[in-house]
């Protein structure tokens, strides 16, 4: 943007000129009544508010300090876009930078998180970061980020717009935060999974007397995906593919309808074929502690590193199959070696509450109602970041939330 096609007092400045890092120092936080660590694991990216954080009476050896209205910016691996503004005194991690105006009657401090969350700024941290496995930027680096600057009445007016439209989004997600966890309160106490044994079948709870406790295998059989199909041409394919990074492209997990491949099954006679209603799981690695389960929409192949349980339809839903292995939390009966896995070793012989088949759809029906409430919330939410992006994009000429 050059300076002529600003708006009237406007200018462009750089970082460095307006912002200054603060880099305060304090060796002994808990002698000086400073209760909170954060590290870069308790800002959750694109949120402006610290909701986590360790305490200092657990020993740290950080030493960096900040403040109350200070913006903290992750300064390594900036592509996760960890921006925080800060509403409590503690210590930080030395990969987080502390920001503040040099002068509030030039820059706003409530302003300055924007600034820091726009795909510009992000965009030039990238762009000045060095590393391969772990790349920082720095503040000599970003110091030289150039961006325009309303007038400190503009500015108190941008603020209040965007701090409006963050608190909406904030609001919305803490209300889908209660969602989900009325969701699983509801199948815990729907499903009575926590009150036996699943390795050995003994209650430690009476059950309801019209649930009966079974093995995996009464309820479904287990298969891994058996390799790596050839892609459609123009990825225009007749089925889909799965794979772990999956969960990731569906925005709703519990059933699974976009996949990044697509395949012919006339083109791929081997590959094995899951039907709708399939409940799906990584079986390898760290994921597994993720807990991440999803249902097939549509009959799909599976990559090698997912675990697929077909439900025997005489016996089990696949929506109270889901509910069950989402409460066991499979990271319990996984192996743990360096590599955790799952095999249909571990799935099959676990001991399961099962009522009768109208049961099972009665329960997986009301969990259904609230998988909608949820993802009502969920759209109302998206909404709500979509129209901040607008307005960020609007008054600060960036658009990223």
């Amino acid at each position: 943007m050059s300076a002529q096609s600003l708006k009237p007092g406007w200018k462009m400045v750089k970082f460095g000129e307006v912002v200054k890092n603060a880099n305060l120092v304090e060796r002994d936080p808990e002698a000086n009544g400073i209760e909170r660590i954060v590290g870069l694991e308790h800002i959750d990216p694109e949120n402006l508010h610290i909701r986590r954080w360790n305490s200092v009476e657990d020993g740290t050896s950080f030493t960096r300090k900040f403040v109350p209205g200070q913006t903290l910016f992750g300064k390594r691996r900036a592509y996760q876009r960890k921006v925080a503004y800060a509403e409590f005194e503690g210590i930080c991690s030395g990969d987080i930078l502390t920001f503040e105006p040099k002068n509030r009657k030039v820059l706003l401090p409530e302003l300055l998180p924007f600034i820091c969350q726009s795909d510009a700024f992000f965009d030039h941290a990238l762009d000045t970061s060095a590393g391969s496995l772990s790349p920082r930027t720095s503040w000599t680096a970003l110091k030289d980020f150039e961006f325009p600057l309303p007038p400190l009445d503009e500015q108190r007016r941008i603020a209040e717009i965007l701090w409006a439209a963050d608190e909406a989004v904030e609001s919305l997600s803490e209300t889908l935060v209660q969602t989900q966890k009325a969701e699983y309160s509801l199948a815990h106490n729907l499903i009575p999974v926590s009150q036996l044994n699943i390795f050995t079948g003994k209650l430690k709870k009476n059950i309801p007397p019209d649930f009966k406790v079974v093995q995996g295998s009464y309820l479904f059989t287990a298969q891994s995906g058996n390799g790596e199909p050839t892609p459609a041409k123009d990825s225009v394919g007749d089925s889909l593919f799965f794979k772990v990074a999956d969960f990731n492209r569906n925005s709703e997990e519990t059933f699974l309808t976009e996949a990044e491949v697509t395949f012919s099954k006339e083109e791929n006679k081997g590959i094995r074929i899951f039907p709708p209603g399939t409940v799906i799981f990584p079986k390898r690695g760290a994921t597994i502690f993720l807990n991440k389960v999803g249902q097939l929409r549509k009959a799909a192949a599976l990559d090698p590193n997912l675990m697929a349980l077909v439900p025997k339809e005489s016996r089990c839903v696949s929506g109270y199959l889901y509910w069950v292995i989402k409460l066991i939390r499979l990271h319990r009966v996984s192996e743990t070696t360096s590599l955790p896995q799952l095999n249909h070793k571990h799935l099959m012989p676990l001991w399961v509450p099962s009522p009768s088949l109208d049961k099972q759809r009665q329960i997986a029906g009301l969990l259904e109602d609230m998988r909608e409430q949820r993802n009502k919330v969920a759209e109302h939410m998206a909404k709500s970041v979509e129209i901040k992006k607008q307005l960020m994009e609007k008054y600060i000429g960036v658009a990223h939330v």
